[in-house]
């Protein structure tokens, strides 16, 4: 009798747990799809009923809304069932409604959509009243870093008014300092707005500066040796002794430090990378980071998402196989660690990261500018790095495509064809001037921070 009654009570307790899960199972199947959510936003490409917005975040996601109806450039506020996944596009919830309205702008004619506690926001009212006094051709310009042109160069300059030219080795070679010196004041004297001038002067096998003998008398070591010889102080010291020398030449941006985890030598990158683990290589991005403030030269990390075992991609594309778990574990933390040390601009690989998105390369990808900004929090300059390159340049309108995506500067060689592609885009109505300025606008609170612009306002 008693063994029949525990059994009884036994089969109706497992009777009333199912039941129980039965409810919370359904329940939680049904919540999120019957509840709606709301976002506002502003938009940035309409095409086949899709329509790619940017928040106040600056995340970008593209919705599918059957027989849209919207305008490039608008404000929109949406509600949709779902949630959102930074990595999916389109998003895979449901558009119950959606509304569009004009722009807004502040006091000052800034765009609210603009106004963040960013990086460089102490310079934005500045910013506004600069963006002002340009035509819409030169804030298009103010997004191209130029590959130095090997005819012409302050002729184009003068046309266009680029936002920075970037310097090879070839550029330099056999010129004296004061050579140097002189060309770097004929550009900015060329332009209204104060240009970027860069280079590559990573150390080691990437010299652009250093490589020239008349500059320096010896090449800057890589960061490898300086790790080996001296550890992270003479990582410090090389950094403000190479960002004095730069500033010197009139030279305001190196387009380093590398971050990128490589500790295995048959890696493209190795020979280029600091070669230690991921909490060394950390380290390492916040001492370049810290040690180049205050000195009058900006650094930029690179290459977000984290290179890896990739091949080179100045010839061909290259496919990252790597997971998600894996780049946040391994690959994320140098960038994460440079920015949390007030880094301004981080350079985007060309490398296609199939965990992150499969069907671009980075630098084109929207999905991976979500990381960079919403999983990083990072706020400054996002740049490509150059769209000549193999694994890019046979992309048909890869410029828009990277304005797309958010980068704020494109880097280019064929600067000709990259205006003109900006330009047919904002004219076709594929891109709006909504996006041209927020770009435009975010670069010269840049120059602003970087002490470049104060000369132009006599």
């Amino acid at each position: 009798m008693e063994k029949k009654y525990i059994l009884g009570l036994a089969a109706v307790m497992t009777l009333t747990l199912f039941i129980f899960l039965g409810v919370a199972i359904s329940d939680s199947l049904k919540t999120p799809a019957s509840k709606t959510k709301n976002m506002e936003a502003t938009i940035m490409w309409v095409e086949n009923d899709q329509v790619t917005v940017q928040d106040q975040n600056h995340i970008i996601y593209t919705f599918a809304i059957d027989g849209v109806h919207a305008e490039v450039g608008s404000n929109i506020q949406i509600e949709y069932t779902g949630s959102l996944d930074k990595n999916k596009t389109p998003q895979e919830g449901k558009v119950i409604s959606y509304q569009t309205s004009p722009v807004s702008v502040d006091e000052n004619g800034i765009s609210t959509d603009w106004l963040d506690h960013g990086i460089f926001s102490n310079y934005y009212t500045l910013a506004g009243k600069k963006l002002k006094e340009l035509t819409l051709d030169q804030k298009i310009a103010q997004l191209l870093l130029v590959r130095y042109p090997d005819k012409n160069a302050v002729e184009a300059l003068k046309k266009y008014q680029f936002g920075g030219y970037v310097f090879f080795e070839k550029d330099f070679r056999d010129k004296m300092k004061e050579e140097v010196e002189g060309m770097m004041a004929e550009l900015q004297d060329s332009v209204n707005v104060p240009i970027l001038t860069a280079v590559d002067e990573e150390g080691g096998s990437v010299v652009r500066i250093s490589s020239n003998p008349n500059l320096r008398a010896e090449k800057f070591k890589s960061s490898k040796e300086l790790y080996t010889s001296g550890g992270f102080d003479s990582i410090k010291q090389d950094t403000i002794e190479k960002s004095n020398l730069l500033h010197s030449l009139g030279i305001n941006l190196n387009l380093a430090p590398v971050v990128d985890v490589s500790t295995n030598a048959s890696d493209y990158m190795y020979n280029r990378a600091f070669g230690q683990g991921t909490d060394l290589t950390s380290t390492y991005a916040k001492t370049v980071i810290e040690a180049s403030k205050d000195l009058g030269v900006s650094y930029v990390m690179k290459h977000f998402p984290g290179y890896g075992n990739n091949p080179d991609t100045h010839t061909s594309g290259a496919t990252d196989t790597r997971t998600y778990d894996s780049l946040l574990a391994n690959d994320l933390p140098p960038f994460r660690a440079g920015i949390e040390s007030g880094a301004e601009a981080i350079l985007v690989s060309h490398n296609t990261v199939n965990s992150i998105d499969a069907s671009n390369p980075a630098s084109l990808s929207p999905s991976v500018h979500n990381v960079l900004r919403n999983e990083l929090g990072f706020t400054g300059i996002i740049m490509t790095d150059d769209l000549a390159m193999g694994a890019t340049s046979g992309i048909d309108d890869a410029v828009v495509k990277a304005l797309i995506a958010g980068n704020d500067i494109i880097m280019v060689t064929d600067y000709e064809k990259a205006f003109n592609s900006i330009k047919r885009a904002l004219e076709n109505g594929s891109i709006d001037e909504n996006l041209i300025e927020k770009n435009a606008f975010r670069i010269l609170a840049w120059k602003y921070a970087k002490g470049l612009m104060y000369n132009n306002q006599k």
